[in-house]
């Protein structure tokens, strides 16, 4: 049931439970936005410590919640609008960094860099090949 502090919510909290989908729809997304978002290392991050068996749930749940927000299809500020579009998203995921920060590890950040650079070697692959 939504309270005045959970309406909007409702859809990632729902979402979260899943890891299976959050993980699928995650790389999905990113693959399809990657290059528009100027905070895709610490969503990285935060998706890397969020399915890291030493990660506490408590931690886990927080990071898994702001990232199915990520994936949602419709947000408070929609993707698609330039600029704006990933700015709630961007709210959200700093609020539940800030909160399990200290759970973030160099080893969660350093995936984190290695995912962005093989995602950037395979853009620039796609690229030469249209050319």
């Amino acid at each position: 049931m939504a309270t005045e502090h959970t309406v909007g919510f409702e859809p990632a909290d729902r979402l979260a439970k899943d890891r299976e989908g959050v993980r699928r729809r995650f790389w999905i997304k990113l693959k399809r936005v990657v290059s528009q978002l100027p905070f895709a290392e610490d969503l990285l991050a935060a998706y890397y410590c969020a399915f890291d068996k030493q990660t506490p749930r408590h931690v886990q749940g927080a990071l898994l919640g702001a990232i199915a927000y990520f994936i949602l299809p419709f947000d408070f500020i929609p993707d698609m609008l330039p600029i704006l579009g990933f700015t709630d998203d961007a709210a959200v995921l700093a609020t539940a960094i800030r909160l399990v920060a200290s759970h973030i590890t160099a080893e969660h950040r350093d995936a984190a860099r290695a995912a962005l650079k093989r995602l950037g070697s395979a853009a620039a692959d796609d690229v030469a090949g249209d050319s």
